[in-house]
């Protein structure tokens, strides 16, 4: 059975949707991750794995085949551990059927299902505003700082069995909204500024004039 589970990942600064296939069959149990993984996403088979255990789910030994496109891309970081356990979980049944096409999930496992923190988010939201993506389930720890992009649904979860219980429809969680200015607000607060660094002009010079241009 294939499912297809739409994420994403950075090129640079730059998000790009990643469409993460999975296929479960009969066979002699194996794993195989194709499209370019590198080190940390072909890691990701023990901590999905251990995530799914641990969370409440039987994990059953098939033949599984996790598919990252494009394949001529290469991916790298945790992003994919939730989309691929979803999509393991809706080969297993777990998770009923549904129609996903306008939704991106993206997350780090830990070994006891939950999710963690993962940098880039916000650019990562900018792109998927921009392709049309109306909504994003990510690490609550994420939601914030995402939820800065308006258009755009934010779900917050803590763990695996979340997520699965919020697309099962048997747990709501509530959308999050930040006032962008109210952010800004608190976060722009610094013990530290440039009169505290020692030389590094030209660094200093191009990081103002960078400010500046965004100002």
């Amino acid at each position: 059975m294939l499912s297809t589970v739409k994420s994403m990942s950075l090129h640079g600064l730059d998000g790009y949707i990643v469409d993460v296939q999975v296929d479960v069959s009969a066979g002699m149990p194996s794993w195989e991750v194709v499209g370019l993984p590198d080190t940390s996403v072909k890691e990701a088979k023990e901590r999905v794995r251990t995530a799914i255990r641990n969370s409440g789910y039987e994990f059953q030994s098939r033949k599984i085949v996790v598919n990252l496109a494009p394949a001529d891309t290469k991916k790298e970081g945790s992003f994919f551990d939730l989309p691929i356990a979803i999509g393991i979980l809706f080969n297993f049944e777990e998770i009923r059927k549904q129609n996903l096409n306008d939704t991106v999930i993206i997350g780090e496992l830990s070994l006891d299902g939950r999710l963690n923190h993962i940098n880039g988010i916000l650019p990562i939201c900018i792109e998927a505003k921009r392709l049309g993506i109306k909504r994003i389930i990510l690490p609550e720890e994420n939601a914030r700082e995402a939820s800065i992009v308006k258009e755009i649904e934010i779900i917050g979860a803590k763990t695996l069995k979340q997520v699965i219980n919020f697309l099962n429809k048997k747990e709501k969680i509530v959308p999050k909204i930040e006032d962008i200015e109210d952010f800004f607000h608190r976060n722009n607060k610094y013990s530290l500024d440039f009169s505290e660094v020692k030389g590094q002009e030209n660094i200093k010079r191009a990081i103002e004039v960078a400010a500046a241009r965004w100002a």
